[in-house]
């Protein structure tokens, strides 16, 4: 967990570790990994494949590669991101240098900022036996057969179970015995059987020795929540990796996982997480194990998290070399405290290649589903050598099983469409896209519905400004209206909302909503039919706040020699005692260390382009890191 960076050493998915509880590991599940809508900037990845962000931090024999896949980059104009509310001076400065410049915690639905702060279990609460409604059924077990079922539930029992004879043959006395049993000996079951015209109640293991090796599965007391919930504390990883990581170790599906939202990669996060019937003492020994992972606040509920639950994200982040004077940070932080930033989608929306996810959505949108195979399978610069020759391989011959073998991991986005290909061949291309998980598949669509959100929103601050007008749109509990000019002197910019263009939306009267509709005909759509042949991509729409202000804004401009030293005290080093970051007043380094609140579905690092009024995007910030270092 002690964090030597640059180089990281996290537990690869496929890797076998060894763990005094799991010194056998199962094979991971084959089914896909499915993630879910990101959140609050975090980015929506391919299927096992890392985040771009995260492979810039592997060290120094990347860096090259990297460098050169991002001058073939989006950039913010490319993805309709144009203006800013605020007039102030803008400053350049490196954003996420180090993963720990980057510090999310999770906002509960109580309103609660989530901290990892108590490794400690939950002592156990006795669970009390209920007591019988008849006096007399403590009476019904001889001293001898009490002995004969505490060892057969111990399976200190050669014979496996254990008979008992009802002399006194009615149903009632029959009834006692069998509850008298489970009551006092948990774990056990029990059955009436005949012999010779005699009547036994046979106890006896319904799982046979495998409930002791595996108790969660037979016992797990009644008085308990069936939910433990706990904090997860990581650093450099994405949500779904931890679960995969925490899965494997306690043999279990990632399904049996559920929490409120995923968190970025390229971090240091901490949000909650549920299991079904994993006890907190199995949890907490996998502290000993994990790498760049940390369980703690452990307590039980009778409910999973869902997502979307959250109320948002607290962050804490580091920008580093800042140019801006005092004077200027002051007017920037103050104008996003007071006014906020433009909502847009941020860059992680749109993939990192030099072919963009929205472009792959809008051909899924248009039925063409050549195009779409097309798109992903293409060559295209500055890619990892597996990949250039998969795509060569499939540019060359069209052949999904030739191209899949030059894939050492067939879990990635092409080796999924490929084997769809392979396995229903290249008239089958609906059927085939369909091997590609659900939500990795939506993200296309979601992510040419953000350039379109982008683009308009861009246009309405153009011509708008920063107040409400007749025209606009505003939500009214769940429905959207209309404002007309009288309506529209009594709102505020922050009451206004966009839509993402569906089926189910309407859109401003003025003139931007007339660009939606120029806008989708200029690409091949029709506003007025976006329901789709294939059910999963029909798109209903949704409403957005077009500008978003952040709550708990503070900010201090620090000053420091080391660039290696972190500048947040994170949860662990808290735990770990280990003393805060002192900074030197005279120091050559100069950042910006500011926190902040947000809502769901919101990117803080929209809200950090408005106080440096520079490109986010990671083309641009690669470029400024490399003229730093150089």
């Amino acid at each position: 967990m002690t964090e030597p960076e640059p180089k990281l050493v996290p537990v690869q998915i496929g890797e076998k570790r060894g763990c005094p509880e799991d010194e056998e590991e199962d094979a991971l599940s084959k089914r896909p990994r499915v993630e879910s809508d990101h959140e609050n900037g975090d980015t929506p990845h391919r299927v096992n494949e890392e985040e771009p962000e995260g492979e810039a931090s592997n060290g120094e024999e990347d860096g090259e590669t990297f460098a050169d896949m991002m001058k073939h980059g989006l950039t913010e104009v490319d993805v309709g991101i144009l203006k800013y509310v605020s007039d102030h001076e803008g400053f350049s400065g490196i954003l996420k240098e180090r993963y720990s410049d980057f510090v999310v915690h999770e906002i509960s639905k109580q309103g609660k900022i989530v901290h990892l702060d108590d490794l400690s279990t939950p002592a156990e609460v006795q669970e009390v036996p209920e007591v019988p409604e008849q006096p007399q059924d403590s009476d019904v077990l001889t001293e001898e057969q009490k002995k004969q079922l505490g060892e057969l539930q111990l399976f200190k029992n050669k014979e496996g179970n254990v008979s008992i004879e009802v002399v006194d043959d009615s149903k009632e006395k029959r009834t006692l015995v069998h509850k008298a049993i489970k009551t006092q000996y948990p774990g056990l079951e029990t059955k009436t059987e005949e012999k010779e015209g005699r009547k036994f109640i046979v106890a006896y293991h319904a799982a046979g020795k495998k409930a002791l090796a595996a108790p969660r599965k037979h016992f797990w007391p009644k008085n308990r929540g069936s939910f433990c919930h706990f904090v997860l504390y990581k650093e450099n990883k994405d949500t779904m990796d931890a679960i995969n990581v925490l899965s494997k170790f306690l043999r279990l599906r990632p399904n049996m996982f559920s929490y409120m939202g995923t968190k970025d990669k390229r971090a240091i996060t901490v949000q909650e997480i549920a299991v079904l019937k994993i006890t907190a003492e199995r949890l907490a020994h996998l502290n000993k194990c994990l790498i760049n992972l940390k369980l703690g606040n452990f307590c039980y509920k009778n409910h999973p998290l869902k997502l979307g639950e959250l109320q948002g994200n607290h962050f804490t982040v580091v920008i580093r070399n800042i140019s801006g004077t005092d004077a200027q940070v002051h007017q920037a932080l103050t104008s996003l405290k007071q006014t906020g930033f433009i909502n847009y989608y941020g860059m992680q929306r749109f993939g990192t290649t030099a072919v963009p996810t929205q472009q792959v959505g809008r051909a899924i949108l248009k039925n063409d589903w050549k195009e779409v195979v097309d798109l992903i399978l293409k060559p295209r610069p500055g890619e990892k050598e597996f990949l250039v020759r998969c795509r060569e391989e499939w540019a060359k011959t069209q052949d999904p099983e030739a191209a899949l073998k030059k894939l050492p991991n067939k879990r990635c986005v092409e080796g999924q469409l490929l084997r769809g290909l392979s396995m229903y061949g290249k008239k089958n291309i609906v059927t085939a896209f369909g091997l590609i998980p659900r939500n990795n598949r939506l993200m296309y669509i979601h992510s040419y519905q953000s350039v379109v959100w982008n683009t308009m929103v861009s246009r309405r601050i153009e011509a708008f400004g920063l107040k409400a007008v007749e025209g606009d749109l505003v939500l009214r509990g769940t429905t959207a209206h209309i404002l007309s000019a009288e309506e529209a002197e009594k709102c505020s910019i922050h009451d206004i909302v966009m839509p993402l263009p569906g089926f189910d939306v309407i859109y401003p009267s003025h003139h931007v909503g007339k660009g939606y509709r120029e806008m989708l005909s200029a690409d091949g759509l029709d506003i007025d039919n976006m329901r789709h042949k294939v059910k999963d991509y029909s798109l209903a729409g949704a409403f957005r706040r077009i500008i978003i202000r952040p709550s708990d804004v503070s900010w201090e401009v620090i000053q420091y020699d080391d660039p290696r030293i972190s500048l947040v005290h994170s949860d662990f080093e808290k735990l770990e005692n280990k003393p805060a970051p002192v900074f030197n007043k005279e120091g050559k380094y100069r950042a910006l260390r500011m926190e902040f609140s947000l809502p769901p579905s919101t990117y803080a690092t929209m809200a950090i382009r408005e106080v440096l009024k520079l490109d986010t995007s990671i083309k641009k910030q690669t470029q400024l890191n490399s003229t730093w270092y150089n």
